[in-house]
């Protein structure tokens, strides 16, 4: 009977001391638990993650314009569609210049041109499908200026 007497005594403050968190949670008001609260803090975060996605975007586009190698030297001459995947291009390379075909699967030097093909800078390459579009909506490209 001692030994009885004792554990009952040694486990009667446990007890207690275990149900005393209990009671603290109970008794502590929950700031915010409302619907209300958790969808502020839903579309809060959600703007956050948005927002900072589209300064890491702004970012990188900042820094791959610094440091070196940043001259281009490779340039798009010229491009001509010669069906829905197939495609001849007129690349320059320093000084000279290469007639590409690029299909699918493969890009196949064609030509190494002899004299360089001059490019008029001074106007605005518009692609024929747009051109096509203006001309269809009855806008020419004088109209514009």
């Amino acid at each position: 009977m001692k030994y009885s007497m004792a554990g009952l005594l040694l486990a009667l403050p446990l007890s207690a001391l275990a149900a005393e968190p209990v009671a603290q949670a109970a008794a502590a008001p929950v700031v915010g638990s409302g619907v209300g609260g958790q969808l502020t803090q839903l579309v809060l975060g959600l703007l956050l993650v948005v927002g900072l996605i589209f300064v890491l975007a702004w970012l990188m586009r900042r820094v791959q314009g610094i440091g070196p190698g940043n001259a281009q030297v490779i340039e798009l001459v010229g491009s001509r569609a010669l069906g829905p995947r197939d495609r001849l291009v007129l690349v320059q390379v320093g000084e000279e210049q290469i007639l590409l075909g690029i299909t699918p699967g493969r890009i196949t030097p064609l030509h190494v041109l002899k004299t360089p093909v001059n490019v008029d800078q001074s106007q605005p390459a518009t692609p024929e499908f747009a051109q096509r579009l203006m001309e269809l909506l009855g806008k020419d490209q004088k109209d514009k200026k």
